[in-house]
Protein backbone atom coordinates (compact mmCIF):
# COMPACT_ATOMS: atom_id res chain seq x y z
CA UNK A 1 0.00 0.00 0.00
CA UNK A 2 2.69 2.37 1.00
CA UNK A 3 4.46 1.91 -2.62
CA UNK A 4 0.99 2.18 -4.40
CA UNK A 5 0.94 5.99 -2.58
CA UNK A 6 4.57 7.00 -3.46
CA UNK A 7 3.31 5.62 -7.48
CA UNK A 8 0.10 7.59 -7.31
CA UNK A 9 2.45 10.57 -5.94
CA UNK A 10 5.06 10.29 -8.42
CA UNK A 11 1.93 10.33 -11.23
CA UNK A 12 0.06 13.08 -9.67
CA UNK A 13 3.52 14.74 -11.18
CA UNK A 14 3.50 13.96 -14.55
CA UNK A 15 5.15 10.87 -14.22
CA UNK A 16 4.17 8.09 -15.78
CA UNK A 17 4.72 5.18 -13.43
CA UNK A 18 4.06 1.46 -13.88
CA UNK A 19 2.44 0.23 -11.19
CA UNK A 20 3.51 -3.63 -10.10
CA UNK A 21 3.16 -3.09 -6.40
CA UNK A 22 -0.76 -3.58 -6.17
CA UNK A 23 -2.08 -7.39 -5.77
CA UNK A 24 -5.28 -6.82 -7.70
CA UNK A 25 -7.28 -8.20 -10.95
CA UNK A 26 -7.00 -4.69 -13.23
CA UNK A 27 -10.34 -6.45 -14.84
CA UNK A 28 -13.94 -5.29 -14.17
CA UNK A 29 -16.27 -7.05 -12.29
CA UNK A 30 -18.20 -9.57 -15.25
CA UNK A 31 -21.54 -7.77 -15.85
CA UNK A 32 -24.09 -9.99 -14.75
CA UNK A 33 -22.47 -9.91 -11.51
CA UNK A 34 -22.76 -5.84 -11.47
CA UNK A 35 -26.44 -6.34 -12.58
CA UNK A 36 -27.17 -8.44 -9.73
CA UNK A 37 -25.76 -5.58 -7.57
CA UNK A 38 -27.90 -2.65 -9.07
CA UNK A 39 -30.83 -5.44 -8.85
CA UNK A 40 -30.18 -5.61 -5.12
CA UNK A 41 -30.33 -2.04 -4.63
CA UNK A 42 -33.83 -1.57 -6.41
CA UNK A 43 -35.07 -5.26 -4.50
CA UNK A 44 -34.20 -2.90 -1.05
CA UNK A 45 -31.26 -5.56 -0.10
CA UNK A 46 -30.70 -2.10 2.42
CA UNK A 47 -31.41 -4.06 5.30
CA UNK A 48 -28.86 -5.56 8.01
CA UNK A 49 -28.02 -9.19 6.82
CA UNK A 50 -27.35 -12.13 9.10
CA UNK A 51 -24.34 -12.03 11.02
CA UNK A 52 -23.25 -14.84 9.03
CA UNK A 53 -24.16 -14.09 5.68
CA UNK A 54 -27.40 -15.04 3.85
CA UNK A 55 -28.73 -18.28 3.96
CA UNK A 56 -28.57 -18.85 0.18
CA UNK A 57 -24.89 -17.64 -0.39
CA UNK A 58 -23.70 -19.70 2.33
CA UNK A 59 -25.60 -22.46 0.26
CA UNK A 60 -23.91 -21.58 -2.69
CA UNK A 61 -20.50 -21.03 -0.90
CA UNK A 62 -21.31 -25.14 0.39
CA UNK A 63 -21.81 -25.83 -2.81
CA UNK A 64 -18.51 -24.43 -4.50
CA UNK A 65 -16.98 -26.46 -2.19
CA UNK A 66 -18.37 -29.83 -3.28
CA UNK A 67 -18.16 -29.34 -6.69
CA UNK A 68 -14.80 -27.70 -7.07
CA UNK A 69 -13.12 -28.82 -4.58
CA UNK A 70 -14.98 -32.41 -3.32
CA UNK A 71 -15.22 -31.07 0.54
CA UNK A 72 -18.25 -31.52 2.54
CA UNK A 73 -19.77 -28.62 4.78
CA UNK A 74 -22.91 -27.75 5.96
CA UNK A 75 -24.17 -24.29 6.00
CA UNK A 76 -23.78 -23.61 9.58
CA UNK A 77 -19.86 -24.65 9.06
CA UNK A 78 -19.65 -21.44 6.51
CA UNK A 79 -19.05 -17.64 7.13
CA UNK A 80 -19.67 -15.12 4.92
CA UNK A 81 -17.10 -11.58 6.29
CA UNK A 82 -16.31 -8.63 4.38
CA UNK A 83 -13.15 -10.29 2.88
CA UNK A 84 -10.91 -13.40 2.92
CA UNK A 85 -8.52 -11.11 5.16
CA UNK A 86 -11.68 -10.43 7.72
CA UNK A 87 -11.99 -14.49 7.27
CA UNK A 88 -8.33 -15.20 8.42
CA UNK A 89 -8.44 -12.26 11.32
CA UNK A 90 -11.71 -14.28 12.65
CA UNK A 91 -10.07 -17.26 12.97
CA UNK A 92 -6.88 -16.36 13.91
CA UNK A 93 -8.46 -14.37 17.09
CA UNK A 94 -10.47 -16.96 17.27
CA UNK A 95 -8.02 -20.02 17.98
CA UNK A 96 -4.87 -18.32 19.20
CA UNK A 97 -4.13 -16.94 22.66
CA UNK A 98 -1.59 -15.94 24.11
CA UNK A 99 2.16 -17.45 24.14
CA UNK A 100 0.66 -20.24 21.36
CA UNK A 101 2.71 -20.81 18.10
CA UNK A 102 1.77 -20.61 15.25
CA UNK A 103 3.84 -21.65 12.24
CA UNK A 104 4.33 -19.74 8.98
CA UNK A 105 6.25 -20.48 6.30
CA UNK A 106 8.11 -17.45 4.82
CA UNK A 107 7.74 -15.46 2.41
CA UNK A 108 4.42 -14.82 3.48
CA UNK A 109 1.18 -12.71 3.06
CA UNK A 110 2.31 -9.59 5.40
CA UNK A 111 -0.74 -9.88 7.14
CA UNK A 112 -0.50 -13.67 8.30
CA UNK A 113 2.45 -12.48 10.94
CA UNK A 114 0.68 -9.25 12.22
CA UNK A 115 -2.76 -11.16 12.57
CA UNK A 116 -0.72 -13.50 14.65
CA UNK A 117 0.94 -10.76 16.61
CA UNK A 118 -2.33 -9.25 17.34
CA UNK A 119 -3.56 -12.15 19.07
CA UNK A 120 -0.80 -12.54 21.60
CA UNK A 121 0.52 -15.67 19.53
CA UNK A 122 4.25 -16.15 18.36
CA UNK A 123 5.53 -16.84 14.80
CA UNK A 124 7.58 -19.41 13.61
CA UNK A 125 8.92 -18.60 10.42
CA UNK A 126 9.92 -21.32 8.24
CA UNK A 127 12.27 -20.07 5.67
CA UNK A 128 12.83 -21.30 2.33
CA UNK A 129 14.69 -20.30 -0.61
CA UNK A 130 14.32 -19.34 -4.65
CA UNK A 131 15.85 -22.73 -5.67
CA UNK A 132 13.32 -24.99 -3.75
CA UNK A 133 10.43 -22.87 -5.71
CA UNK A 134 9.56 -21.16 -2.21
CA UNK A 135 8.54 -24.70 -0.57
CA UNK A 136 9.00 -25.93 3.13
CA UNK A 137 9.54 -29.23 3.73
CA UNK A 138 7.84 -31.76 5.79
CA UNK A 139 10.98 -32.55 7.74
CA UNK A 140 10.95 -28.50 7.81
CA UNK A 141 7.42 -28.84 9.38
CA UNK A 142 7.98 -31.21 11.74
CA UNK A 143 11.03 -30.10 13.57
CA UNK A 144 9.10 -26.61 13.72
CA UNK A 145 6.51 -27.78 15.88
CA UNK A 146 6.16 -27.77 19.85
CA UNK A 147 4.12 -28.53 22.75
CA UNK A 148 3.20 -24.56 21.99
CA UNK A 149 2.30 -25.01 18.28
CA UNK A 150 -1.85 -23.83 18.08
CA UNK A 151 -1.88 -23.41 14.09
CA UNK A 152 0.07 -23.71 10.98
CA UNK A 153 -0.90 -21.26 7.70
CA UNK A 154 -0.67 -22.05 4.33
CA UNK A 155 -1.29 -20.15 1.18
CA UNK A 156 -1.22 -22.08 -2.25
CA UNK A 157 -1.19 -20.57 -4.93
CA UNK A 158 0.94 -18.26 -2.92
CA UNK A 159 1.59 -14.15 -2.35
CA UNK A 160 3.81 -13.08 -3.04
CA UNK A 161 5.83 -15.73 -4.99
CA UNK A 162 2.91 -17.77 -6.83
CA UNK A 163 4.42 -21.24 -5.71
CA UNK A 164 1.94 -23.77 -5.66
CA UNK A 165 1.89 -26.95 -3.70
CA UNK A 166 1.20 -30.43 -5.67
CA UNK A 167 -1.44 -32.70 -4.38
CA UNK A 168 1.63 -34.90 -3.40
CA UNK A 169 3.43 -32.07 -1.55
CA UNK A 170 -0.02 -31.82 -0.03
CA UNK A 171 -0.23 -34.92 1.56
CA UNK A 172 3.17 -35.05 3.03
CA UNK A 173 2.58 -32.08 4.87
CA UNK A 174 -0.64 -33.25 5.87
CA UNK A 175 0.82 -36.63 7.14
CA UNK A 176 2.86 -34.64 9.59
CA UNK A 177 -0.23 -32.68 10.58
CA UNK A 178 -1.81 -35.33 11.52
CA UNK A 179 0.70 -37.01 14.15
CA UNK A 180 -0.55 -33.62 16.10
CA UNK A 181 -4.15 -33.90 16.33
CA UNK A 182 -4.49 -30.34 18.41
CA UNK A 183 -2.64 -28.17 15.28
CA UNK A 184 -5.24 -26.51 13.32
CA UNK A 185 -4.18 -25.62 9.67
CA UNK A 186 -5.63 -22.41 8.11
CA UNK A 187 -5.18 -23.15 4.15
CA UNK A 188 -5.17 -19.44 2.11
CA UNK A 189 -6.88 -20.37 -1.36
CA UNK A 190 -7.75 -16.89 -2.26
CA UNK A 191 -6.23 -17.77 -5.56
CA UNK A 192 -7.33 -21.05 -6.10
CA UNK A 193 -8.57 -19.99 -9.48
CA UNK A 194 -5.65 -18.45 -10.57
CA UNK A 195 -3.32 -21.61 -11.33
CA UNK A 196 -1.40 -22.68 -14.64
CA UNK A 197 -1.05 -26.29 -13.21
CA UNK A 198 -4.51 -27.41 -13.92
CA UNK A 199 -6.97 -28.74 -11.01
CA UNK A 200 -6.46 -26.76 -7.82
CA UNK A 201 -5.67 -29.33 -4.69
CA UNK A 202 -6.83 -28.12 -1.05
CA UNK A 203 -4.94 -29.73 2.03
CA UNK A 204 -8.25 -30.30 3.35
CA UNK A 205 -9.16 -33.17 0.64
CA UNK A 206 -7.16 -35.57 3.01
CA UNK A 207 -9.09 -37.25 5.49
CA UNK A 208 -6.62 -37.25 8.35
CA UNK A 209 -6.46 -33.44 8.77
CA UNK A 210 -9.95 -32.48 7.72
CA UNK A 211 -11.63 -31.84 10.88
CA UNK A 212 -9.24 -29.03 11.64
CA UNK A 213 -9.00 -27.44 8.61
CA UNK A 214 -10.09 -24.09 7.89
CA UNK A 215 -10.43 -23.05 4.24
CA UNK A 216 -10.37 -19.18 3.06
CA UNK A 217 -10.93 -18.04 0.49
CA UNK A 218 -13.71 -15.40 -1.48
CA UNK A 219 -14.41 -13.68 -4.81
CA UNK A 220 -12.09 -11.19 -4.73
CA UNK A 221 -9.60 -12.31 -7.26
CA UNK A 222 -11.01 -14.48 -9.05
CA UNK A 223 -14.49 -12.78 -10.01
CA UNK A 224 -12.28 -9.50 -10.28
CA UNK A 225 -14.62 -8.41 -7.28
CA UNK A 226 -11.98 -6.81 -4.67
CA UNK A 227 -13.50 -3.99 -4.19
CA UNK A 228 -17.05 -5.87 -2.66
CA UNK A 229 -15.08 -6.75 0.05
CA UNK A 230 -16.52 -10.74 -0.04
CA UNK A 231 -14.31 -13.53 1.77
CA UNK A 232 -15.94 -16.66 3.60
CA UNK A 233 -14.19 -20.22 5.33
CA UNK A 234 -15.43 -23.54 5.53
CA UNK A 235 -14.82 -24.72 9.21
CA UNK A 236 -15.34 -27.00 12.06
CA UNK A 237 -18.20 -26.33 13.03
CA UNK A 238 -17.02 -25.19 16.57
CA UNK A 239 -14.61 -22.85 15.20
CA UNK A 240 -17.58 -21.28 12.72
CA UNK A 241 -19.02 -20.78 15.78
CA UNK A 242 -16.24 -19.35 17.28
CA UNK A 243 -15.82 -16.75 14.08
CA UNK A 244 -19.69 -15.97 14.13
CA UNK A 245 -19.84 -14.57 17.27
CA UNK A 246 -16.47 -12.74 16.75
CA UNK A 247 -17.97 -11.37 13.68
CA UNK A 248 -20.85 -10.26 15.45
CA UNK A 249 -19.26 -7.68 17.81
CA UNK A 250 -16.53 -6.56 15.40
CA UNK A 251 -19.07 -6.21 12.10
CA UNK A 252 -22.27 -7.77 11.95
CA UNK A 253 -23.40 -9.44 8.19
CA UNK A 254 -21.37 -8.20 5.54
CA UNK A 255 -22.30 -5.99 2.53
CA UNK A 256 -25.97 -6.82 1.75
CA UNK A 257 -24.87 -5.98 -1.66
CA UNK A 258 -21.97 -7.12 -1.77
CA UNK A 259 -23.54 -10.38 -0.86
CA UNK A 260 -26.41 -10.71 -3.64
CA UNK A 261 -23.73 -10.13 -6.27
CA UNK A 262 -21.41 -12.70 -4.48
CA UNK A 263 -24.18 -15.04 -4.81
CA UNK A 264 -24.78 -14.54 -8.66
CA UNK A 265 -20.87 -14.86 -9.33
CA UNK A 266 -20.51 -18.09 -7.39
CA UNK A 267 -23.83 -19.70 -9.06
CA UNK A 268 -22.46 -18.37 -12.55
CA UNK A 269 -20.58 -20.30 -15.01
CA UNK A 270 -16.60 -19.84 -14.38
CA UNK A 271 -15.75 -18.33 -18.17
CA UNK A 272 -14.64 -15.13 -16.81
CA UNK A 273 -12.30 -16.58 -15.05
CA UNK A 274 -11.05 -19.56 -16.88
CA UNK A 275 -10.35 -16.86 -19.98
CA UNK A 276 -8.73 -14.12 -16.70
CA UNK A 277 -6.64 -17.25 -16.15
CA UNK A 278 -5.01 -17.76 -19.69
CA UNK A 279 -4.81 -13.84 -19.37
CA UNK A 280 -2.26 -13.71 -16.22
CA UNK A 281 0.00 -16.84 -17.57
CA UNK A 282 0.62 -15.08 -21.34
CA UNK A 283 1.33 -11.99 -18.71
CA UNK A 284 3.66 -14.18 -16.55
CA UNK A 285 5.63 -15.45 -19.63
CA UNK A 286 6.47 -11.94 -20.60
CA UNK A 287 7.62 -10.70 -17.14
CA UNK A 288 9.71 -14.53 -17.21
CA UNK A 289 11.03 -13.04 -20.28
CA UNK A 290 12.18 -9.69 -19.53
CA UNK A 291 13.32 -10.94 -15.35
CA UNK A 292 15.69 -13.60 -18.10
CA UNK A 293 17.60 -10.69 -19.71
CA UNK A 294 18.45 -9.15 -16.27
CA UNK A 295 21.53 -10.69 -15.00
CA UNK A 296 22.22 -12.21 -11.64
CA UNK A 297 18.21 -12.57 -10.48
CA UNK A 298 17.28 -15.73 -9.49
CA UNK A 299 13.57 -16.03 -9.78
CA UNK A 300 11.37 -19.41 -9.23
CA UNK A 301 8.81 -20.08 -12.37
CA UNK A 302 5.33 -19.19 -10.35
CA UNK A 303 2.38 -21.88 -11.18
CA UNK A 304 -0.22 -19.52 -9.73
CA UNK A 305 -1.67 -16.37 -8.44
CA UNK A 306 -0.12 -13.06 -10.27
CA UNK A 307 3.40 -12.30 -9.12
CA UNK A 308 6.68 -12.88 -9.31
CA UNK A 309 9.55 -12.72 -6.36
CA UNK A 310 12.84 -12.31 -8.02
CA UNK A 311 15.90 -12.63 -5.37
CA UNK A 312 17.94 -9.33 -6.23
CA UNK A 313 20.59 -9.67 -3.46
CA UNK A 314 23.36 -10.31 -6.16
CA UNK A 315 22.85 -6.38 -6.79
CA UNK A 316 23.12 -5.51 -3.06
CA UNK A 317 26.49 -2.95 -2.88
CA UNK A 318 26.24 -1.92 -6.08
CA UNK A 319 25.69 1.56 -7.22
CA UNK A 320 24.52 3.63 -10.27
CA UNK A 321 26.82 6.46 -9.20
CA UNK A 322 24.17 8.27 -7.13
CA UNK A 323 22.46 5.50 -5.17
CA UNK A 324 24.04 2.69 -3.52
CA UNK A 325 21.51 -0.10 -2.88
CA UNK A 326 21.97 -1.64 0.43
CA UNK A 327 18.87 -3.68 0.46
CA UNK A 328 15.09 -4.71 -1.11
CA UNK A 329 13.87 -1.70 0.06
CA UNK A 330 16.37 0.30 -1.28
CA UNK A 331 16.04 -1.84 -4.99
CA UNK A 332 12.41 -0.62 -4.95
CA UNK A 333 12.89 2.47 -4.41
CA UNK A 334 15.81 2.58 -6.82
CA UNK A 335 13.61 1.11 -9.69
CA UNK A 336 10.94 3.81 -8.67
CA UNK A 337 13.19 6.67 -8.47
CA UNK A 338 14.74 5.67 -11.90
CA UNK A 339 12.85 2.98 -14.03
CA UNK A 340 9.38 4.77 -12.92
CA UNK A 341 8.53 1.04 -12.12
CA UNK A 342 6.74 0.50 -8.50
CA UNK A 343 7.44 -3.15 -6.82
CA UNK A 344 7.11 -3.74 -3.20
CA UNK A 345 10.39 -4.48 -0.92
CA UNK A 346 10.38 -8.72 -0.04
CA UNK A 347 11.43 -7.73 4.16
CA UNK A 348 7.60 -6.90 3.98
CA UNK A 349 7.13 -10.77 3.30
CA UNK A 350 9.53 -12.06 5.17
CA UNK A 351 12.35 -12.83 2.63
CA UNK A 352 14.94 -9.36 2.37
CA UNK A 353 16.60 -10.87 -0.56
CA UNK A 354 13.87 -10.44 -3.23
CA UNK A 355 10.88 -7.87 -4.05
CA UNK A 356 7.41 -8.49 -5.66
CA UNK A 357 6.27 -7.92 -8.60
CA UNK A 358 2.68 -7.73 -9.76
CA UNK A 359 1.71 -8.65 -13.14
CA UNK A 360 -1.79 -8.14 -13.31
CA UNK A 361 -1.71 -5.27 -15.34
CA UNK A 362 -1.80 -4.69 -19.24
CA UNK A 363 0.79 -6.30 -20.81
CA UNK A 364 2.00 -3.06 -22.93
CA UNK A 365 2.81 -1.94 -19.60
CA UNK A 366 4.68 -4.84 -18.02
CA UNK A 367 6.74 -4.81 -21.93
CA UNK A 368 7.50 -1.39 -20.50
CA UNK A 369 8.27 -1.93 -17.08
CA UNK A 370 11.08 -4.85 -18.03
CA UNK A 371 12.83 -2.50 -20.46
CA UNK A 372 12.99 0.50 -18.16
CA UNK A 373 13.54 -2.51 -15.05
CA UNK A 374 16.31 -3.89 -17.09
CA UNK A 375 18.28 -0.27 -18.54
CA UNK A 376 17.87 0.43 -14.35
CA UNK A 377 19.35 -2.70 -12.92
CA UNK A 378 22.29 -2.20 -15.94
CA UNK A 379 23.39 0.75 -14.54
CA UNK A 380 24.28 -0.70 -11.53
CA UNK A 381 28.03 -2.05 -11.26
Amino acid sequence: MAMNQKSQELQAQGVDVVNLSVGEPDFFTPDHVKEAAKEAVDKNFSFYSPGDGYMDLRKAVVAKFKNENNLDFTPQQVIVSNGAKHSLANVVMSVVDDGDEVIVPAPYWVTYAELVKLAGGVNVVLETTVENDFKITPAQLEAAITPKTKAFMLCSPSNPTGSVYSGGELKAIADILAKYPNIIIIADEIYEHINFVGKHESIAQFENVRDRTVVINGVSKCYAMTGYRIGYIGAPLWIAKACSKLQSQFTSGPSSIAQRAALKALTSDNSFTVDMNKIFQRRRDLVLQGLSEIPALKYNVPQGAFYLFPDVSAYFGKSDGETVIKDCTDMSLYLLAKAYVATVPGDAFGEPKCIRLSYATAEEKLRKAMTQMKEAFAKLK
